[in-house]
């Protein structure tokens, strides 16, 4: 089986983060601390240190969406269009106009955007990235998540101009293009470069990668179509990023209190110490606890009844809890980044029931592997432990791994060796995860990689995305219920993410935003 493209996620989550905005007037979450009071005084220049749970690997942005490589996109690489954090409104980026008739959408480039290596950034280089991540045999993770399956484009250079025809109507496709990175010509041409270079038009340029300790970004001069019009002259912005590997959450908020580094999201209990520092700090509302099972052959949790047989074992509202150092709560929707483009609950209603004597008569020495992400923090692995009991109280023998994300990675994507695992997707639009829950699996290319194949929600998604964006809203819900109804996929919990800040401040609505850093006096 070949390894496959990663996913990613917003926040520290593992795997997949399509952080644009939604259609709905939801607040995306919010700041506070000693800095984040809007009276700090802010310095120029200096350099920005963020953690970063794992090692982004290969930087070719369209060969992964891992969590830390989206991360570090930001840095190099700008999408087509915005979206605003708190209303969900599109707004510009590379692109200044935008229109969707239909199955066509067109778009406008701003005038003077230019690469960092000092080109010109075309139209038809972003017909190039479409026809790049459109083309299956690219094996791009963005297929199907942020560029609809068949999408094809056109450019005139001369007008700024790009039209992409869709083969149907897709009801967040701005939603989508806002998380989709566009490379530049020179990448293009040879994408081997891009292993371990960056070749965007974004507010940094990588000028130093060691690759499993820090990553060094400088600032680009007369960058000025970011989002919403952001430029790189503002007050307090640094001239220099780097992106630092801390796999170690504790170790992570001893740097953060001693100022070693600026910034790092946090999700264990060492939130509680760090909000008494009274530092700067930002929320994003997540889903931390999702439970899959690998629905391939050769696998005891390719039989429906041993799926809902684990689910049943289980208490989740404890799961929940303990998963979230108490701070958080059950999972309502699969897409929960705000702001929700389909807000509602499609779970709290489809969960199954606990029940220990049903699932005592199906598990009763069933042999099962259960992984987790290591990275995830000291809480998450509480929960693990705890699942792990409550399953072997049920007659399963289940031997649970923690991982670090490149392994998690490796083994759903590659090796299969796994029945249950702990993987949070982190999206806000649900059309999003589609490629995720139905579809092709592994063995033939796509990215379903539990294997799931739940007729019920592939005919919910169909009726879905005939309808108008948020028009399909009652449909794209009820689609999802039928797979936790089902124990396809198991969502237990959210929380309120923290990404905090000590000498710096910043914006982080479900993903980092490198133009909003500033620098802040000591």
């Amino acid at each position: 089986m070949k390894l496959k493209a990663a996913l990613s996620v917003c926040a520290t989550l593992a795997l997949l983060a399509a952080c644009g905005g939604g259609g709905d007037d939801n607040n995306s979450g919010s700041s506070s601390g000693s800095g984040g009071g809007g009276d700090s005084e802010y310095v120029d220049g200096g350099t920005f240190t963020m953690a970063i749970a794992g090692d982004p690997g290969k930087l070719d942005p369209h060969s992964s969406a891992s969590t830390q490589l989206f991360a570090v996109n930001q840095l190099a690489y700008d999408n087509l269009v915005s979206v605003d954090a708190e209303t969900g409104e599109i707004q510009s980026q590379l692109a200044t106009e935008w229109s969707v008739d239909g199955t066509t959408v067109t778009l406008t480039l701003a005038e003077g955007i230019t690469c960092s290596d000092g080109s010109d950034f075309t139209a038809s280089a972003v017909a190039d990235n479409i026809a790049y991540v459109g083309d299956p045999k690219n094996k791009s993770a963005y297929l199907g998540t942020f560029l609809p399956v068949g999408a094809t484009a056109t450019a005139d250079d001369a007008a700024r101009t790009v039209t992409i025809t869709l083969e149907q109507p897709a009801p967040f496709v701005l939603n989508g293009l806002a998380s989709l990175p566009m490379v530049c010509e020179s990448g293009m041409q040879d994408r081997a470069s891009l292993a371990a270079t960056t070749d965007g038009t974004g507010p940094y340029e990588l000028t130093e990668a060691v690759p499993g300790d820090h990553y060094t970004y400088q600032i680009r001069d007369g960058y000025t179509w970011g989002p919403n019009g952001a430029t790189t002259a503002e007050e307090g912005m640094p001239d220099t990023v780097v992106m630092k590997v801390v796999q170690n959450e504790g170790t992570t908020a001893n740097l953060l209190l001693s100022g070693e580094i600026n910034a790092a999201t946090i999700q264990g209990p060492d939130v509680t110490r760090l909000e008494g520092a009274d530092l700067f700090s930002t929320t994003t509302p997540a889903l931390v606890g999702e439970q899959w099972y690998n629905h391939d052959a050769g696998h005891e949790t390719s039989a429906a009844e041993v799926r809902m047989a684990l689910t049943q074992a289980l208490d989740l509202g404890e799961l929940a809890s303990v998963a979230t150092a108490g701070a958080g709560g059950p999972a309502t929707t699969l897409a929960a980044i705000e702001p929700v483009s389909c807000p509602g609950d499609s779970i709290s209603g489809a969960l199954p029931a606990q029940d220990v004597d049903a699932a005592k008569a199906v598990l009763s020495g069933k042999q099962l592997t259960f992984l987790y992400s290591s990275a995830a923090g000291s809480a998450v692995a509480a929960a693990a432990e705890l699942a792990v009991q409550e399953w072997q109280a049920a007659g399963a023998e289940v031997t649970a791994k923690g991982v670090d994300e490149t392994a998690l990675q490796g083994t759903i994507f590659g090796s299969g060796d796994w029945d249950i695992a702990w993987v949070p997707l982190n999206v806000n639009s649900p059309d999003q995860l589609v490629p995720f829950l139905s579809g092709p699996g592994l063995a033939d290319d796509g990215t379903n990689f539990s294997g799931i194949d739940n007729q019920e929600y592939a005919d919910g998604v169909a009726a879905a995305n005939a309808l108008n964006g948020t028009d399909g809203c009652e449909t794209w819900l009820d689609a999802e219920s039928k797979l936790v109804a089902a124990a396809d996929i198991v969502p237990f919990a959210n929380n309120e993410v923290k990404t905090f800040g000590n000498g710096a401040e910043f914006d982080y609505p479900g993903t980092f935003m490198p133009t909003s850093i500033r620098m802040v006096a000591k």
